[in-house]
């Protein structure tokens, strides 16, 4: 076989190979796909025409994509929410609405990770920001190291594949499907999962009752009504009219995300006061974010253009030519094959390169007599796709969530104490995903019912 057959390969093992060496990226990605085309130009295999249609895919990747405008929009909503203090806000407003309910610190902070769902692009911004806004009052009311890191590995995750989490755009747009059904097929598994890890906080706190804990002021002289006000309708009133406009459709997801990010600087001045340095801070950290998104975009778009070139597609189709087994064992292999990646490497390399290369495979894929329809079909794999990827990211012992947290903790909280409360909540998340599995119902219903 000769040396071009080989190169899809070879460029695939230079890639995981430089993914481990600590440059960044997207440039990792340019620099192996630049270097395959030279050296396809060597040799006589890659046209001098097709090397000069990269500077166009650069362009196209981003300038034809209408979903792509609305990402740095949603990422400057994510960091103004952080910086406003719209976490702590939120974060006494349920100290005091469920201060009688067990546990009650752990399920505020299961909110808390819903709230930053558009922050939550950028995984180990959000765990650190639950982090410091929860984790020391944790402590001091005498939650054991463990559950305290649970929750907030739980919740720093839980909002990654919450509407309008960015992920969910980049998802949309790999599996060819509606942005709106996508924002809407993961929002019944996130109910249910913040359910679930809200009744285990609640139960483990009944079951294993805490020490007398120091406690905050019974009385304030702000009302509840203003609690409620500033703490909770601000902020998720906000978060639901972006959500509610993109998928109704009534004006396009930047339109939506522009909405949203006029609102969550309105919220700094609300929260913070007239203090403009904290909207340019807000601003600066939303320009390097939004770099490093569209810098690994425009690198995984010249990668595919040299990959496919040499018929990288049909690697995938060919790891199952001649196997005797059903599409449904195929659709498990791939989650597994997402599972084991989101260990090492995060959500937008596997969603802009790996995902590419399965896809070929999962668009033949027949799921439509089963779930109801092709492009139900699609809604219910993307569903599970999310979930499984949110899942690796809080799975020791190579969890992304893990890390971060335990960057912000305390020098006192030890990574075996947070492996140790992580792993009910990971046999939980299995739990929700073989629900989906084999209930796409749960994943269809709402899109089904608002979209028809």
């Amino acid at each position: 076989m000769i040396l071009v057959d080989y190169l899809p390969i070879l460029m695939l093992v230079s890639l995981a190979m430089l993914l481990f060496s600590g440059f960044p990226v997207g440039g990792v990605l340019a620099g192996v796909g630049i270097g395959f085309a030279v050296l396809g130009l060597a040799i006589d295999e890659f046209p001098i025409q097709s090397f000069f249609l990269i500077p166009y895919r650069i362009y196209s990747a981003i300038g034809e994509n209408l979903v792509y405008p609305a990402v740095p929009l949603l990422l400057f909503m994510g960091v103004a929410l952080e910086m406003s203090g719209a976490a702590r806000e939120l974060l006494l407003c349920l100290q005091k609405l469920i201060s009688k309910i067990p546990g009650n610190m752990c399920v505020s902070a299961i909110v808390i990770g819903l709230l930053l769902a558009p922050m939550a692009g950028v995984v180990g911004a959000s765990v650190a920001t639950i982090t410091l806004a929860a984790l020391p009052t944790m402590l001091e009311q005498r939650y054991r190291p463990e559950i305290a890191t649970g929750a907030i590995a739980a919740a720093g995750t839980l909002g990654v594949i919450a509407p309008p989490a960015i992920m969910l755009f980049f998802l949309s747009d790999a599996l060819e499907a509606t942005i709106a059904s996508v924002f809407l097929a993961p929002i019944v598994p996130v109910l249910i999962l913040a359910l679930v890890f809200a009744t285990y906080f609640v139960v483990m706190d009944i079951l294993r009752p805490r020490a007398a804990s120091v406690t905050g002021d019974e009385k304030s002289e702000i009302s509840i009504a203003r609690y409620v006000l500033r703490g909770f309708v601000l902020p998720v009133g906000l978060i639901l009219l972006v959500l509610a406009a993109i998928i109704s459709g009534i004006v396009a997801p930047s339109e939506a995300a522009a909405v949203g990010a006029i609102g969550a600087a309105g919220l700094i001045f609300v929260y913070r006061g007239p203090d403009f340095s904290l909207l340019k801070q807000a601003l600066h950290r939303t320009m390097i974010l939004t770099a490093m998104v569209f810098f690994v975009v425009l690198g995984a778009s010249i990668f595919s253009l040299v990959f496919r070139f040499y018929g990288g597609d049909d690697i995938a189709e060919g790891l199952f030519d001649g196997l005797a087994i059903s599409d449904f064992q195929i659709l498990l292999i791939i989650l597994l094959i997402l599972f084991v990646l989101g260990f090492f490497i995060d959500w937008i390399e596997i969603i802009l390169v790996s995902l590419p290369i399965l896809y070929p495979v999962i668009r033949d894929l027949d799921f439509a007599a089963y779930v109801g329809s092709a492009p139900l079909a699609k809604v219910w794999i993307a569903a599970l796709i999310a979930l499984v990827l949110q899942t690796s990211f809080l799975t020791p012992p190579f969890g992304f969530s893990l890390f971060f947290l335990k960057g912000a903790a305390p020098p006192e909280i030890n990574i075996m104490q947070i492996y140790r409360g992580v792993v009910p909540l990971v046999a939980m998340q299995l739990m929700v995903i073989g629900f989906v599995l084999f209930m796409p119902q749960i994943v269809i219903w709402l899109p089904t019912a608002l979209l028809n």
